[in-house]
């Protein structure tokens, strides 16, 4: 009959071994500086004075403008941001590809080509867009393009890392058939990593619909115009319709790209 084993106490939450506890530590400093380096008026800002006066705004917008006239506007609008949202995420996927072939480190040359995909997405699609109404004009085309931009940088890199992933045997075997690099990726890597490539898309996608919406602020068209021609002029019925129409068109893509995402993955 063997002896029972003695009971191990868990392990310390911290120890000044542990890396992970030097890290939460670190963290929290962090979020404690933050805390006490900004203004921050919660005070006034959860007064009754304050809370009254967002009462009386948010009434403001009840009920909204459902007038066939400017319904049938919202729609134009609403079909206008699904529009740019979709051209911009399908024209970002097809240089995302281009791009992600130099920068994965299957070629000597990936260091520049990741330069290049870092600077297309760092910069917002908001600035990409208020600096190409100086060339496309008004509307949504200079939003389509700023969208493609910054989200070609985006995809470009997630699908190189994918590209890196990708199983190597079967590259590898058309290689040593004298196949180039070109068709090694079509007929060996692409067909691998091409689920991943499509999820990777379709979640870019539910972004730059919100994107799009956002990119109206700058006169790029769609809801998002609306919206703030509206609050601006503080006609704040046709602004809660605007704000309608956006909630429902996200609700809609999300549970669109979600389904999609589920069907790829199957």
């Amino acid at each position: 009959m063997t002896a029972p084993r003695p009971h191990r106490l868990p392990p310390p939450l911290f120890t000044a071994r542990s890396r992970a506890a030097w890290l939460v530590a670190a963290v929290l400093a962090l979020v404690v500086a933050s805390f006490l380096s900004l203004d921050l008026h919660l005070a006034a800002f959860l007064s009754g004075e304050a809370l009254a006066g967002m009462g009386r705004f948010l009434g403001e917008f009840f009920p909204p403008d459902l007038s066939p006239a400017f319904v049938r506007k919202v729609a134009e609008g609403a079909w206008e941001t699904l529009a740019m949202s979709a051209l911009g995420t399908a024209l970002a996927a097809v240089l995302g590809v281009a791009l992600a072939l130099p920068a994965s480190r299957l070629h000597r040359g990936r260091g520049l080509a990741r330069l290049f995909l870092n600077a297309l997405r760092s910069v917002p699609e908001l600035v990409w867009a208020s600096m190409l109404l100086i060339s496309a004009g008004l509307g949504p085309f200079a939003g389509t393009l700023a969208l493609a931009i910054h989200t070609s940088g985006v995809l470009g890199r997630l699908f190189a890392e994918a590209i890196e992933n990708a199983p190597p045997g079967p590259g590898a075997a058309l290689r040593a058939q004298g196949a180039g690099t070109v068709r090694v990726f079509l007929y060996a890597t692409l067909p691998l990593v091409l689920p991943q490539l499509m999820s990777y898309t379709l979640y870019r996608w539910e972004n730059n619909i919100r994107a799009a919406a956002v990119l109206g602020v700058v006169g790029a068209g769609g809801l998002g115009q609306l919206l703030m021609f509206h609050m601006g002029l503080f006609q704040m019925d046709k602004t809660a319709t605007v704000l309608a129409a956006m909630l429902v068109l996200v609700a809609l893509v999300d549970a669109a790209s979600f389904g999609l995402r589920r069907a790829l993955t199957r």
